[in-house]
């Protein structure tokens, strides 16, 4: 896949959000009851009204990761739906957030997605269906198919442009996005590799790694909604260079 030169990735991602097309979305309901859907969420009570009523309540378990709100995130999400378990996160970060989930999930397939409204809880079927067909994981792009999103600015168009070309680069890989955290997997799968970062930089290791140790991986298109309400935790410049890190980190690390 050649994602191109920066402004191409620039006019592409302007064009999908101006359409906001979604292709037909496969049924698979029977399968739902053996998913876990991880939901870390930091003072979210106002978005989570808005993201999981339309979690099917046949999915098996919604778990919410609360990061040490100062909100009523915990109790609204108890509220909201009948699937919702909350779990306490220790430690800081969405990595150490994610880390908390995967350990408590019961369901064969683990769906990890945010709370502040930006991913569609209706696209869901569409990161299942490849697990269904033999896939290991399923990997959320905003630059492929009908993906896009509202929320792209340009100088993070530009970010996600040259950290997907570095990862392809020094990885063998053939990823189009690297940073976004709309995500599917099989539960074995993720005993196969080591999860070690704490924050937003757990995204591109998981894509590293899962290609690392041999594992099936396809990339889903996704469109990427802003934020309902409150300010988001990513710290573009500062959060990029950990990025940047872990993908050369891993390269010396074989």
């Amino acid at each position: 896949i050649d994602i191109g030169t920066p402004e191409k990735f620039h006019r592409a991602n302007e064009d999908m959000k101006a359409k906001k097309v979604q292709s037909p979305i496969p049924n698979i309901t029977r399968i739902f009851p053996r998913v876990s859907v991880i939901i870390p969420a930091l003072n979210e009570e106002a978005n989570l009204p808005h993201v999981l009523p339309r979690i099917p309540e046949s999915v098996g378990e919604v778990l919410v990761i609360d990061g040490h709100s100062t909100d009523n995130t915990a109790a609204v999400a108890q509220s909201l739906h009948p699937k919702v378990r909350i779990i306490y996160q220790k430690g800081k970060g969405k990595g150490d957030a994610l880390r908390c989930g995967f350990a408590a999930a019961r369901g064969d397939f683990i769906v990890t997605l945010d709370a502040d409204g930006s991913m569609r809880p209706e696209e869901m079927p569409r990161f299942l269906a490849p697990l269904c067909d033999g896939y290991d994981a399923a990997k959320g792009t905003r630059f492929r198919g009908d993906g896009g999103s509202s929320d792209l600015e340009r100088h993070r168009v530009f970010g996600n442009w040259a950290l997907a070309r570095l990862t392809n680069l020094l990885h063998g890989t053939r990823y189009t996005d690297v940073t976004y955290g709309y995500n599917a997997f099989r539960r074995p799968c993720l005993a196969k590799v080591e999860l070690n970062g704490p924050g937003f930089t757990i995204e591109t290791e998981m894509a590293i790694k899962l290609k690392k140790a041999g594992l099936r991986i396809i990339e889903v298109p996704s469109y990427e909604d802003s934020r309902i309400s409150g300010t988001g935790k990513l710290r573009s410049f500062q959060d990029g260079w950990l990025i940047l890190k872990i993908i050369v980190k891993e390269f010396f690390h074989g």
